[in-house]
């Protein structure tokens, strides 16, 4: 029976449904603390290609990886409760405020560090839309990529063959493993969580989260290692300071805002061709269309 090692990117983002006046920082980052942070959509649907895949092959392995502070493990533990079998947290003060380039180089650092056939990330997080992230780390691990894929399929022989979205229609593109797929948000949904892997895995923790934990807790973790999560500072994975955080990092954000779109008139137009006309001359004119 053929297995696979499969590693999913995954990131905790703020929910930018509710941006608001703090959201920001004087320096140009995101202040996380003040907007609510939850499981970035589109890597869900990475997650759920990766969980397929198991199904038809279950002697494979899925690694959940996320950059991020202490708080991050949370969508670790949230890819266990859903069929992953383990995950691994970069976490360091210096990765803060770093952008596409920066963020790119050390997850590409930290799966260096790993075995794997197939990396699997969204298509882009919610809290950029750059769509970079996944290309970039393809780069720099000088290995194939296929994007904005919806199907995912392998075969014994280390085969990958994707279904992927294009402006007017789809095309089926294949490759050969190692191999980085990013996975479009019209991808199937992922599965719901599982009772039973809620059970057994909410209480995983990383290093960081046991230093405050109890004895008994402690004891526990060594009695179940599936309980302890890894989690890697920039040292661990051996970067390149200069290219991490603030200072690795060429794009500034200047500003963040919410845009909320209202209708402040309305016109009520009749089924005759003068409405139509006069509707197609305002939208010319107001630039909507040319």
């Amino acid at each position: 029976m053929s297995q696979f090692r499969i590693v999913v990117l995954a990131k905790q983002v703020p929910d930018t449904r509710n941006v608001g006046k703090d959201a920001m920082k004087s320096d140009g980052t995101i202040n996380r603390a003040a907007l609510p942070a939850i499981f970035n959509p589109e890597d869900l649907n990475a997650l759920e290609q990766a969980l397929r895949i198991k199904d038809e092959y279950p002697q494979s392995s899925i690694t959940v990886i996320t950059m991020g502070p202490g708080r991050a493990a949370e969508v670790l533990r949230e890819g266990m409760y859903r069929g992953a079998d383990d995950g691994v947290l970069l976490t360091d003060r210096r990765f803060g405020g770093a952008d596409t380039l920066a963020t790119s180089y050390t997850l590409a650092r930290g799966i260096e560090k790993m075995d794997y056939d197939l990396v699997i990330a969204g298509r882009q997080a919610i809290d950029g839309d750059t769509a970079q992230v996944g290309p970039q780390i393809a780069e720099k691990l000088n290995i194939p990529q296929i994007t904005y894929a919806t199907e995912v399929s392998i075969n014994e022989n280390k085969e990958v063959t994707a279904k992927r979205t294009l402006e007017n229609g789809t095309e089926v593109v294949k490759g050969k493993m190692p191999l980085l797929i990013t996975v479009h948000s019209s991808a199937p949904e992922c599965r719901k969580r599982n009772a039973k892997r809620v059970m057994k895995y909410k209480h995983a923790k990383t290093p960081t989260e046991c230093q405050n934990a109890s004895e008994d807790y402690l004891q526990l973790t060594q009695d179940r290692p599936y309980l302890q999560l890894s989690e890697w500072s920039s040292e661990e994975i051996g970067i390149d300071s200069s290219r991490i955080g603030l200072k690795g990092s060429p794009t500034k954000v200047k500003t963040v805002e919410s845009v909320v779109l209202t209708s402040k008139e309305s016109t009520r137009l009749q089924n005759k061709d003068e409405d139509i006309d006069w509707l197609m001359q305002d939208l010319i004119n107001n630039h909507t269309i040319d």
